[in-house]
């Protein structure tokens, strides 16, 4: 890292996180205390012991990583916790400089008897506009001084799910217990596409639709009349892409879902994993990938952390492709991905990149105002582009004063 970046710098400045979901970044306590009222049995009930037995920061595998999830997914149930989960998501990014956020989550995974898609979405909107509201109100903002905190509502499907993930998920086994597993899961996600679409019209900030879970397997084009849907409602899409599988992933995301966006999209350059043999010229094909993706400047929602955690052949930043993206002008964002499961914040990925990546302060900045412009943003684009010139006025100052850039 440059010597003129600090640390403190980094908190100082406004940010974004376009790649963060919810049910992977409660506060430990919040998710001990929740569990008493939902009865759910934690291995510990200090945030010592569940450091130490869940939430680490190292893992073995992505099982061991995704084993987390199990205690926070079983109490956002409630209406209620959705909504304290998510105001308290929104203060703890307010807390270190981050302006614009959104929340992405399988609202599916939380259905009960009786609540249905369409109330959890608006219980995790409440919180959210609560914990904004209350940045907001502040006198830094209300001054001028500081610029508000935005932030939207992005809605996951998945790859895959079994019955014993939701009630509402063996519902849909159940009444399409003949059809092939593909068409279950692609139903699945077409309704969701449908009340995210009836939801953004009601006035509520979702703005993108995503698909989540395993990706090897279950390529993204199963999930087409989901994405056309939204797609046909101006919906943002971004897909969990290039994770765990090779760059045809990516593509397929881009030509099948109409991708605005990537998420992780690690396995960009790995010309090595690509299957089609079709593809004669491998390299070839990845240059040409990574060519358009910055040409049409579509954004990568890029999670170092949360990356080194699951992808056992990166050891560390320098095997990350990071570094690489950036240097062949890709529209990149750094992101949390889960800021429990993973024990990072936006500063943090920041700091990790800046000191890794060697990041200089013009990329940088890049990097930061790259996520700005790269929101799916809810409201009109006037609206945004001067959100996006105060996010920058306000970085300029605060560059000028810590001598940053010089």
């Amino acid at each position: 890292m440059s010597s003129r970046i600090s640390d403190e710098f980094l908190r100082a400045i406004p940010k974004s996180d376009l790649h963060v979901h919810l049910d992977g970044s409660l506060r430990l306590k919040t998710l001990i205390e929740l569990s008493r009222g939902a009865k759910v049995k934690l291995p510990s009930r200090s945030e010592e012991g569940l450091r130490k037995l869940v939430f680490k920061d190292a893992y073995k595998n992505l099982p061991e990583y995704l084993h987390g999830f199990m205690y926070t997914c079983a109490v956002l149930r409630e209406p209620e916790n959705l909504e304290r989960v998510s105001r308290e998501l929104v203060e703890d990014n307010a807390a270190e400089g981050v302006r614009y956020l959104e929340v992405r989550f399988a609202p599916q995974l939380s259905v009960t008897p009786s609540q249905g898609v369409r109330e959890i979405v608006r219980a995790v909107d409440k919180g959210l506009a609560a914990g904004a509201a209350a940045h907001n109100r502040s006198r830094a903002v209300r001054s001028g001084e500081d610029v508000p905190l935005r932030y939207g509502i992005i809605v996951c499907g998945m790859r895959r799910f079994k019955k014993g993930m939701s009630s509402y998920f063996a519902d849909i086994l159940r009444l399409m217990e003949n059809a092939p597993k593909d068409e279950v899961y692609a139903a699945a996600s077409l309704e969701l596409a449908r009340a995210a679409v009836e939801l953004k019209e009601e006035g509520l900030p979702v703005v993108g639709f995503d698909l989540a879970g395993e990706e090897a397997g279950y390529p993204p084009a199963d999930h087409h009349a989901a994405y056309q849907h939204a797609h046909n409602h101006f919906l943002g899409k971004t897909v969990h892409a290039g994770e765990a599988y090779g760059p045809e992933s990516i593509w397929q995301a881009i030509t099948q879902c109409h991708a605005n966006r990537i998420g992780h999209g690690t396995f960009l350059f790995a010309h090595e994993m690509i299957r089609d043999g079709r593809v004669a010229d491998r390299r070839r094909y990845v240059e040409s990938l990574a060519n358009y993706l910055a040409a049409q400047r579509i954004g990568i929602e890029v999670c170092v952390t949360s990356n080194l955690q699951t992808i056992p052949s990166l050891k560390s930043i320098a095997d990350h492709p990071v570094r690489r993206m950036i240097d062949r002008g890709l529209s990149v964002s750094l992101c949390t991905d889960n800021r429990l499961v993973s024990n990072t914040t936006v500063t943090r990925e920041l700091s990790l990149v800046c000191k890794h990546a060697s990041l200089t302060p013009q990329e940088l900045k890049r990097v930061v105002i790259a996520g700005f412009k790269g929101a799916f943003f809810a409201g009109p684009f006037s609206d945004k582009r001067r959100f996006v010139q105060s996010v920058a006025a306000r970085y300029a100052r605060l560059e000028a004063e810590a001598g940053v850039g010089l």
